[in-house]
């Protein structure tokens, strides 16, 4: 087996993102010693019963000292106060990293916090379920899925090159790009998508003519997926919209124009408007589904 990349690592956060990393870690042995820290006693517990860390520790502080990688794996919204916190705890030439799917706004929160000497290389991991806890974990998650790092422009190379490696020995691909540009790609891709699920659900719940009952009943495919995204996380979806503001509103802003180009063919019973725009989108759907098999 090969030698691990870090001697001590710490997870600040054991949720599904948390716990699955513990689970990976493991598996490619990528950290020879891996500290837990999370706010609840209980979830401090199941995490070290499970084994996917070796310590825990019921403060950040703690968890952090002498580790040579920080991963934060809690909702965007408390990065920066964390980061504040674990700041005079950090050893000199440690990474500190997070999983967030926004990265403009952790980076503006966490960066003034983050002592000289110690490299700050943000990451995304797009990977994810509806399920939450450090039961929710497992090391498989991140398999041939995507990690996005958004290297800060003075970062150090060696330490955007170590956590490339780490993400790679996780079952990730990585790719590196501007955290402006990562922001726009997530609201594209994840950001809008659950936003459109958390309406729909909300709507077909809201249909007096449609009973909760007959939503369950007769949820077909389309409707299920929709149900399963929309059952994530309240509160890191929450920190993701208002952090992500200007990225979601501008492509928010898009797909309004769409949907408005729609409900008017719909209106005029322009046949031709709709079938264009289901054929250039099922074009579309079967060149990421090729793309997943390459």
């Amino acid at each position: 087996m090969a030698e691990p990349l870090f001697n001590r690592m710490a997870l600040i956060g054991l949720g599904l993102i948390g716990s699955s990393l513990g689970h990976a870690i493991k598996r490619a042995n990528l950290a020879s010693h891996v500290a837990g820290s999370a706010r609840s006693a209980k979830t401090l517990e199941t995490a070290l019963k499970i084994g996917f860390v070796d310590t825990v520790h019921e403060t950040p502080e703690e968890a952090v000292k002498e580790a040579d990688l920080v991963i934060l794996c809690v909702p965007v919204g408390i990065c920066g106060p964390l980061c504040a916190r674990i700041s005079p705890y950090l050893k000199q030439g440690a990474i500190v990293s997070d999983v967030g799917s926004v990265k403009t706004a952790v980076i503006e929160a966490c960066a003034p916090h983050i002592p000289p000497g110690v490299h700050f290389v943000p990451g995304h991991p797009m990977a994810g379920t509806e399920f939450s806890g450090p039961e929710s974990g497992f090391a498989e998650l991140f398999d041939n899925r995507w990690c996005m790092l958004t290297p800060l422009p003075d970062g150090d190379p060696g330490a955007t090159d170590k956590m490339v490696r780490f993400w790679q020995g996780c079952g990730a691909n990585v790719e590196t790009m501007t955290a402006q540009h990562h922001d726009i790609v997530a609201a594209v891709t994840s950001h809008l998508p659950h936003l459109i699920a958390f309406n729909i659900v909300g709507t077909a719940d809201d249909l007096e003519t449609v009973t909760e009952r007959e939503v369950i009943k007769y949820a077909a495919g389309g409707f299920r997926d929709f149900t399963r995204i929309a059952a994530s996380d309240p509160v890191m979806w929450r920190d993701v919209f208002l952090n992500n503001k200007q990225a979601v509103l501008e492509v928010l802003e898009r797909f309004n124009a769409d949907l408005e180009r729609l409900t008017q063919a719909i209106r005029e019973d322009d046949g031709e408007v709709l079938y264009d725009q289901f054929k250039r989108t099922r074009h579309i759907r079967r060149g990421i589904i090729d793309e997943e098999k390459s």
